[in-house]
């Protein structure tokens, strides 16, 4: 990424900023990802896992939005974690067009056993930062998250 560019001082400092966050993003997450990658599931999937098992049943649209996926995305997902027996499909009774996205036993236990790693990793990855700091960083990132209109 271009940390030369010669713009205005706010304008370098905008784009330090924004270079420092996804750098940070990335370290951590391509550190933590190590812990899901040994279950043989991927990121997206072990997302999806998670939005599942701490939410319970969601449709296809509610579970993209939540980890920030495409539809055609989390259709391939989830038709991968179905085919590892991890989720299962559920045809809506009142509206047979639509399907609700449930976790399986199987999942659960793979769930029950991959959470509590996942949230050591993070742990360890973000105990660097005291508590204010913690509070400060959650703050950033919910102000920086909004959706600004360009």
């Amino acid at each position: 990424m271009g940390t030369k560019y010669k713009g205005t001082k706010k304008e370098m400092s905008i784009l330090n900023s924004f270079i420092k966050l996804t750098r940070a993003a990335d370290s951590v997450r391509s550190r933590i990802s190590s812990v899901i990658n040994t279950r043989e599931i991927t990121e997206s999937q072990f997302y999806v896992l998670d939005s599942l098992y701490h939410s319970g049943p969601l449709t296809q649209k509610d579970i993209g939005e939540k980890v920030f996926r495409s539809g055609g995305n989390i259709t391939l997902v989830i038709d991968n974690l179905e085919k590892q027996g991890y989720v299962k499909r559920v045809r809506g009774k009142e509206d047979r067009r639509y399907f609700t996205i449930h976790l399986t036993k199987t999942g659960k236990n793979l769930m029950d056993k991959i959470f509590p790693e996942f949230v050591n990793a993070v742990k360890v990855e973000l105990n660097v930062l005291g508590d204010s700091e913690h509070k400060q960083l959650q703050e950033l990132c919910k102000k920086v998250g909004v959706k600004n209109s360009y």
